[in-house]
């Protein structure tokens, strides 16, 4: 194999300010470095040390690693805990029983905040409710919840009782979530009547009746209703109940049940390639034990922290850094039920000043559609608003090209605060390379080094190392305590997915990356399907999209796609939003021409895009991830088949039709 060439070429570099080194939690370059060496010396020990400090065992484990049947690894299999023990009863008797857990602010801007002590009390409500109506440990429930705190006190009730829980994002279709309740043989749906997003109530429940009513969810026994707003919705009786049904007379303490390290915390459905969705499975204690590890490291948390992860609880990152992670590490977090553009696109500044929010970490998505709207708009730009308060940035999501990434810094952060651009999947459980903010110096779009005990390799396709500044296949060497343990139900899709032979039993990320020569930093090229063979030259997607994007007086937001070329083996097709309004004719040539010489000037003729297409957005899920299988299907000029029912914008799709 070919190296996956690296384009891009990134000189600027942020050392973290002798203060920030001085009172972080891993403090300079020589403190990461002795992590990494305790791991490497004693891998086992040093995930053994963590697991002790950092969780609440009911029953020691005295094996840390099983590799008896690879991949199917298995941590603290011995031990026994409780996930939602590790979150709240800890806290119980320190002074964080009476901090606030969750700042919740409604779409609506209306405010409430929740203790830990009150929290723990309306978890273990909730979870008698569970109980009472049938629910028991082992047993699937399926989530679909809006973003508030009532979904967190879903999740945590039934990792209280034992239940697995599997998460919905609130913007999926009833087909999606009848496969998911098919798949994963779900009980109990936890559902609310509608969600309030950007001034709107949307149905939820409805969206639950259709699915049911498609067929094959007959292990469904009860639908719990969380009445969100006054709006009444169809109910169907001895099935579905709402939350005040359940909950009268509720006792507020429920005793959490002890579960094996091992047992299944949740599912959560990931798209795969074959378009059929697959339940990633996490296990309770190497799961948590993560969630809490990185919440120290990565965001170096202090006591006095506010916290805001703007991620849903239907994705992976809403799992860890919303509904686990920040209550095992008892900070206090803001939860945010809208969407950062209503009332106005300055909704996150507002928030971050209302609330002094110290931590903010958000998606690239989100950061450059905040971009466009400051330059179209000055009233919304962050300069209107006080941000001092403001400590840590994150990014999570995908990479950010390195001009989003600038702007973030000196725009939102004041060029003070470190960026933790952190790299890591829904397989994964947590953060796996990510800058750590008193130690590491930022490189604009680098997700820079893996933490301590995370082995991750650049390799070719048998396996082999590449040498620093050839791109190649992302892998990780060794287990690591919260990664995937199986795929519900498909342990060979599993195997094939994630461990492929001929890789030597090395974790596969799925993407292509390349280490630089100078510090041996990672940068993240794209998906390994998102590799273009143009004339021989293999090039990371994301290259290109970061170097439109570097247009910072014309693009806004861009997303790149190869499509099959007769001469040049494959194409380069690119879908660009700009900082304008639509043009059309020759007006939209005139642009595409001057964005070809401006690919070739930043990165070289061979990167040239042969077609450009314009459209006011791209055509994004409503959680902001770009749909890419559907602009591999416009690039190839197919018809579109698959279920748009997702899409923020339907529309976009004829808009896009158009090649320049």
């Amino acid at each position: 194999m070919s190296a996956i060439e690296s384009v891009l070429v990134e000189n600027r570099v942020f050392p973290p300010s002798e203060a920030v080194v001085k009172a972080a939690r891993v403090g300079g370059m020589d403190a990461y470095n002795a992590l990494c060496k305790e791991a490497e010396d004693d891998f086992e020990g040093f995930w053994a040390r963590h697991a002790k400090e950092n969780l609440v065992w009911a029953k020691p484990f005295t094996q840390v690693l099983d590799e008896s049947n690879k991949p199917f690894y298995r941590w603290f299999a011995d031990g026994q805990l409780n996930a939602s023990a590790n979150c709240l009863d800890k806290h119980v008797g320190t002074p964080v029983e009476n901090k606030t857990a969750i700042i919740f602010e409604a779409d609506d801007g209306a405010v409430t905040k929740v203790t830990y002590k009150e929290l723990l009390a309306r978890v273990g409500q909730f979870a008698n409710a569970l109980k009472v109506s049938g629910v028991k440990k082992g047993d699937r429930v399926l989530v679909y919840m809006p973003m508030t705190v009532e979904g967190v006190i879903a999740m945590q009730a039934c990792a209280r009782i034992g239940a697995t829980h599997s998460v919905v994002f609130g913007g999926f279709s009833a087909k999606a979530l009848q496969e998911r309740i098919i798949d994963g043989g779900a009980v109990a749906v936890i559902t609310a009547n509608y969600q309030m997003r950007g001034g709107k109530e949307l149905p939820l429940k409805a969206i639950v009746d259709e699915a049911l009513a498609m067929g094959g969810c007959e292990s469904i026994q009860n639908v719990f209703v969380f009445e969100r707003t006054a709006t009444a919705c169809a109910m169907v009786e001895g099935r579905d109940k709402t939350f005040t049904q359940i909950l009268t007379g509720q006792s507020t303490d429920c005793p959490p049940e002890v579960v094996d390290a091992e047992h299944p915390l949740f599912v959560l459905y990931t798209s795969g390639s074959t378009g059929k969705p697959k339940g990633v499975q996490h296990a309770t204690g190497g799961y948590l034990l993560w969630a809490k590890m990185t919440m120290d490291w990565t965001f170096d948390l202090k006591d006095s922290d506010v916290f805001w992860c703007t991620a849903d609880i239907g994705w992976i990152t809403g799992h860890t850094y919303v509904a686990y992670g920040p209550l095992a590490a008892g900070a206090t977090q803001i939860i945010f039920e809208g969407v950062p553009t209503y009332p106005n696109a300055g909704r996150f500044w507002q928030m971050i000043e209302k609330h002094k929010c110290t931590i903010f970490y958000t998606a690239p998505t989100a950061i450059r559609s905040l971009i466009k709207a400051s330059d179209t708009d000055e009233k919304v730009h962050p300069k209107n608003w006080d941000l001092s308060s403001l400590r840590i940035l994150g990014s999570v999501g995908e990479p950010i090209n390195p001009e989003a990434w600038m702007w973030y810094y000196r725009n939102v952060g004041a060029e003070r605060c470190p960026i933790v651009d952190t790299f890591w999947q829904t397989e994964t459980g947590g953060h796996m390379i990510t800058p750590l903010p008193g130690a590491t110096p930022l490189v604009p779009g680098s997700c820079t080094l893996p933490l301590p005990g995370i082995m991750a390799a650049i390799v070719d396709e048998a396996g082999n190392d590449m040498p620093n500044g050839s791109g190649g296949i992302l892998v990780v060497k060794k287990p690591w305590p919260s990664m995937i343990r199986n795929i519900w139900g498909d342990p060979e899709r599993f195997k094939k997915s994630y461990f492929p032979e001929e890789l030597k039993g090395y974790y596969l990320a799925g993407d292509g990356a390349v280490r630089d020569a100078e510090r041996g930093y990672f940068r993240i090229t794209g998906r390994i399907d998102d590799v273009l063979n143009v004339s021989g030259h293999r090039m990371g997607t994301m290259e290109i999209e970061s170097a439109l994007v570097a247009k910072t007086d014309l693009v806004a937001e861009a997303a790149v796609v190869g499509r099959p070329d007769d001469l040049t083996g494959e194409a380069i097709c690119a879908f660009v939003v700009l900082k304008r309004s639509l043009p059309e004719g020759d007006e939209a040539k005139a642009i595409a021409k001057e964005l070809r010489d401006w690919v070739a000037k930043e990165i070289g003729p061979i990167a040239k895009p042969k077609d450009i297409r314009f459209g006011e957005n791209l055509p994004k899920t409503r959680s902001g991830k770009i749909m890419r299988r559907l602009l591999r299907s416009l690039a190839k000029g197919e018809q579109i088949t698959q279920d748009t029912s997702t899409l923020e914008n339907p529309a976009i799709l004829t808009q896009l039709d158009q090649t320049y």
